[in-house]
């Protein structure tokens, strides 16, 4: 039987007498190897709520032996586990407030602690643990100094508060971390007082700390670097070298190497020793990811075809960094989709070029698209820099040239615009591939000025996704999706082509033909001047990598510049896939037929990819 009553001051005499109640472990491993044997084990703990309980039995190893254990334990495991659960249960129930509580663990009748050595039992029946946990303790002082202006101790570490080594280590840590961010990066637990009260069932914590002096961000040390310059992965990391220290700093920093793509491993780490005039270098140590990958990708669906993609990327052009990826894409391969589609396209960014968190980028498009109600040929350069306001946020600003020749309803043209695009980026969802919850949003401008046969206008494009996780283990996902898109200035005969928009297909309705839905021109159709893009999935995990969907979509096109939802046209579709999930991105299978719509006479639909669907 192992009593806690005895008063505590600090850890030690607790960890004292703990050691020498488990200081036979390492001797029990060197008895003679005794048969495996089954056996049954039980833990009470009246009084004590559900969690505790929980935790309680989460933590017992011989508990879990009895319950969960894979392999059959020896009696050797057995009274291992045992000897060692006399501190794991004492930590669980001071984390619970529980200080004058006490434990007894015995092996076939025996007492864990009273079994002799060198001559433990051949076989095991039973392990019965029983805790009582005695009174909750309540903090009389709970006291933690110096704090540095405008901090306050933890939720919980107040006098008259259930008193918990939790709360304890918690006021230690928001302590040191609020020193730490007033720039004191050597701050540390000083000294330490507590003192339990067991008559009155108190606790008495008086936590002391050293904020050491305040330091300012020294010099950046790299090593490890190969291919990629020193003074560009400086430039890159951004370190505020001369200003005062903050940790999150450091996590922007490795952010920026990261999202550089240069490199595989990044490691920031703060000297040991102050440095002159009070500052602190840092240490950073790279690992070069190889600079060159190329990749591809196959999509196929019923109606659009077979789409191939292919990739190459180098990710260190020119020492700096500097990433080139270039890519190719065939489509509407076999499909009814008008005809084969062809692009090739290239974009070049240089990281850190105006500020640590600015790139510079170059983007090229050579195209050619067969579409059901529009072919063209399209040559569109751009240039601009893309802004990081934070790892969620992201802004670019670009000017752009395009130059098409097309034919659609309105005839044979030919258009060179103009652009300046803007876009703003927020995605704070929790995993890019396969979201369970958070949200995206993207709006994107473009202004544009036509230099021939095109009009003058803007084109404007929003983009928003939100999904919730429900149930056991979040096994059902709820995700939603509305598009929302409008071209102003000129009309529908002077615009680009490619700047109207249709709905249908795997990107916007599935079930109904590839951009069956547009504005229509006597027999035929064009592009409209709005689209609402409205899609809902219920996303059901049913094992542990697969999980159906069932999903509607709706569009609507409009030959007028703001969508009203009744001068243009809808039309819907609904259908259910399974996923499954290859740890990279789900693969996706969809099927899915039409609901509404006008004068559509397609059958099901269906889409083959990897990803969801957004």
């Amino acid at each position: 039987m192992i009593r806690t009553s005895p008063p505590l001051r600090g850890t030690g005499p607790l960890a004292t007498r703990l050691g020498r109640i488990g200081g036979g472990v390492l001797a029990v491993l060197l008895m003679v190897g005794a048969p495996a044997w089954s056996f049954d084990a039980t833990l009470s703990a009246p009084g004590v709520s559900q969690d505790t309980l929980d935790s309680l039995q989460g933590a017992s190893l011989s508990y879990q032996l009895a319950t969960t254990g894979d392999a059959e334990p020896t009696a050797q495991d057995i009274v291992a586990a045992a000897r060692a659960d006399y501190e794991r249960i004492v930590g669980v129930l001071y984390d619970n407030g529980y200080f004058g509580s006490a434990v007894s663990i015995r092996i076939d009748g025996r007492e864990a602690s009273g079994i002799p050595v060198l001559s433990g039992p051949r076989s095991v029946q039973r392990v019965d643990v029983v805790v009582q946990p005695g009174p909750v303790f309540r903090f009389g002082t709970a006291r933690l100094a110096p704090l540095p202006p405008g901090a306050q101790p933890p939720d919980g570490f107040a006098p008259d508060a259930v008193a918990t080594t939790r709360v304890m280590r918690d006021a230690v840590d928001d302590g040191v971390a609020a020193w730490r961010n007033a720039g004191h990066a050597k701050a540390r637990l000083a000294g330490q007082s507590i003192t339990a009260r067991h008559p009155a069932n108190i606790i008495d914590a008086d936590i002391a700390l050293d904020p050491g002096p305040q330091l300012r961000f020294g010099t950046l040390r790299v090593s490890g670097a190969q291919d990629v310059r020193v003074d560009r992965i400086i430039d890159i990391a951004g370190l505020p070298t001369g200003r005062v220290f903050h940790p999150d700093e450091l996590d922007r920093a490795a952010t920026r190497l990261r999202r550089a793509g240069a490199f595989r491993g990044v490691s920031l780490t703060e000297a040991e020793t102050i440095g002159p005039n009070q500052t602190l270098d840092i240490d950073l140590q790279v690992t070069e990811a190889q600079p060159r990958r190329f990749g591809f990708g196959a999509e196929i669906s019923t109606e659009e075809g077979i789409t191939l993609s292919a990739f190459w990327l180098h990710r260190n052009l020119f020492g700096g960094a500097e990433r080139l990826r270039v890519e190719g894409e065939i489509s509407g391969i076999e499909g009814d989709t008008g005809g084969e589609d062809y692009e090739l396209g290239f974009r070049f960014m240089r990281p850190a070029t105006f500020n640590e968190d600015t790139d510079y980028y170059v983007t090229g498009t050579l195209e050619s698209r067969n579409e059901p109600n529009l072919s063209f040929d399209r040559l569109a350069l751009e240039t601009g820099i893309v802004r990081y306001a934070a790892p969620e946020r992201e802004y670019e600003f670009g000017i752009g040239f395009e130059t098409a020749e097309t034919t659609d309803v309105f005839g044979a043209r030919s258009y060179s615009i103009l652009t300046l695009p803007l876009k703003a980026t927020f995605d704070y969802r929790d995993n890019t591939l396969n979201a369970k919850s958070g949200y995206y949003f993207s709006a994107e401008l473009i202004p544009f000025v036509g230099l021939d046969e095109a009009g003058n206008g803007l084109r404007s494009f929003v983009d928003a996704r939100v999904y919730r996780s429900f149930g056991e283990g979040e096994r059902v996902t709820l995700a939603l999706r509305g598009q929302l898109g409008s071209v102003v200035g000129a009309s529908l005969v002077d615009l680009p082509s490619d700047f109207l928009f249709f709905s249908g297909g795997g990107g916007t309705v599935r079930g109904h033909s590839f951009q069956s839905l547009g504005v229509q021109q006597g027999t035929a159709q064009s592009g409209g001047r709005s689209f609402i893009g409205l899609t809902s999935e219920l996303r059901v995990r049913t094992g542990e990598r697969l999980s159906v969907v069932g999903f509607v979509d709706a569009g609507y096109i409009g030959a007028e510049s703001f969508p009203d939802g009744t001068s243009g046209r809808w039309h819907s579709g609904a259908g259910a896939g399974i996923r499954y999930d290859t740890g990279l991105g789900p693969i996706r299978v969809d099927l899915a037929v039409p609901v509404s719509g006008p004068d559509d006479p397609s059958g099901f639909q269906a889409y083959i990819g990897i990803g969801q669907a957004f």
